[in-house]
């Protein structure tokens, strides 16, 4: 089948033959009594790479979050949290609100909303941590991070920003021939801004196809979270493997990254106007995850289903009215790819079957194949 479903937008996928061999999968020690090395330098990788003073590795974004904001919830702080954030770092805010700390949500992406709840808590003395993700695949839309980092710092806040869609695909600079920028460092460096008053928690598996979290700041508050992490000490550390294949990651994303980034843009641009000229539409802008919900009165779910029959795995959405059918396109999809789904997404719209034959078509490029294409 075609497949459509995964989350590795670059196309990296790190086989076994491709990692550094390691003597122990871990260390039998918990973080806190130390990182080895090469933990060591991916981190300092990472957080150039975001452009923060330092950073350090976590086994996920789940370990990271829950530390964030217990570790925030000691402070007299208030959290505004965008109501279109992901669940994972919701968890993290709903365990500050277990302890006491005041928790408002804020429209989506609407700085004026945000801005009167700021200042409603401020007259209690109380900062404010403002989250939120960096791009929302929702809406198909970069939150206003400048916006709302200007908002926090007149009040003497921080922002914390889950930037796990981000990493990997935007980055700095972007033109329209590079429409997502360079190096891929994500919305702070898609954004220009930075400040030792920024919180970046991300989790490397999606655009780095790395299972592995890091959190990126200012070295003050990154030295005070390497101190008091819970999950530092009672939690295994990340394995000799994903820090591995994160090394092996940033290394690709150095020598193909740009190139991989031009090709995914092209892709989805591809499946947008091809779409459009079927005369469907989908949601997502340009990023890798093209949204459609009920269309022309076929249910998603049967939506998903005969594109499945024609060969074509897409990934049904919950949480839309009526359900949606969603597209992950990435790096390695060939315009062939693009265009076979398009032809069965409207054949399934029709009620149309396709056969499933694709023979014809190529399977999908490695990450070299793609970087040259």
């Amino acid at each position: 089948m075609l497949d459509f479903s995964s989350a590795l937008y670059l196309g990296l996928r790190h086989p076994s033959r491709s990692l550094r061999p390691w003597v122990s999968l871990s260390s039998g020690r918990p973080a806190v009594l130390g990182t080895s090395p090469s933990a060591v330098e991916v981190a300092r990788q990472l957080a150039a790479l975001i452009g923060c003073e330092s950073a350090v590795l976590l086994p996920s974004t789940l370990h990271l979050f829950w530390d964030v904001f217990g570790l925030l919830a000691q402070e007299r702080i208030a959290i505004h949290m965008d109501e279109g954030v992901y669940a994972i770092a919701r968890w993290g805010v709903e365990r500050a609100a277990a302890c006491g700390t005041p928790v408002r949500q804020f429209r989506h992406h609407s700085p004026a909303h945000l801005l009167i709840g700021v200042e409603e808590n401020a007259k209690r003395g109380l900062r404010p941590v403002v989250v939120t993700d960096g791009f929302c695949p929702g809406c198909g839309e970069s939150s206003p991070v400048p916006a709302y980092l200007d908002i926090a710092r007149r009040h003497g806040g921080i922002l914390v920003l889950d930037d796990t869609q981000a990493l990997g695909v935007l980055g700095r600079s972007a033109t329209t021939a590079a429409p997502f920028g360079t190096g891929g460092g994500g919305t702070l460096r898609h954004s220009n801004v930075s400040g030792s008053d920024i919180l970046v928690g991300c989790s490397l598996a999606k655009g780095f196809g790395v299972p592995v979290a890091v959190l990126a700041g200012g070295a003050a508050w990154l030295n005070r979270f390497e101190q008091h992490s819970a999950t530092r000490t009672h939690c295994s550390p990340p394995s000799a493997a994903v820090i591995q294949a994160a090394a092996r990651a940033l290394a690709l994303n150095a020598s193909h990254g740009d190139l991989l980034r031009r090709r995914l843009a092209q892709r989805i641009t591809q499946f947008r106007s091809r779409l459009l000229r079927a005369g469907y539409t989908a949601r997502g802008g340009l990023f890798p995850v093209q949204i459609l919900e009920a269309v022309d009165g076929v249910p998603a779910t049967d939506l998903h289903r005969n594109l499945a029959r024609a060969g074509v795995r897409a990934v049904p959405l919950r949480g839309h009215q009526g359900g949606a059918v969603g597209f992950l396109i990435t790096a390695r999809h060939y315009p062939e790819h693009i265009d076979r789904a398009v032809e069965a997404l409207v054949g399934g719209i029709a009620g149309i079957p396709h056969p499933k034959a694709m023979t014809q078509y190529p399977r999908e490029a490695s990450y070299e194949q793609a970087a040259r294409i």
